[in-house]
């Protein structure tokens, strides 16, 4: 009896993947963002993740 392996990531599954990442880098860039600038960029772009993630997460 053969395995079954799963190599396709469910499409909702997908969005919440991504969410997870961007909220990790929303807590890197927080963390960054005390000493410079760059931190504050990296803030946004991890924001702007978690945002999608969730919305793609909802989508159809």
């Amino acid at each position: 009896m053969k395995k079954k392996i799963l190599t396709k990531v469910e499409h909702q599954n997908t969005g919440l993947i991504v969410a997870g990442l961007g909220a990790a880098v929303s807590g890197l860039g927080a963390v960054l963002a005390r000493k410079n600038k760059f931190g504050a960029g990296i803030l946004g772009f991890g924001l702007a993740h978690v945002a999608l993630g969730l919305l793609d997460s909802r989508r159809d």
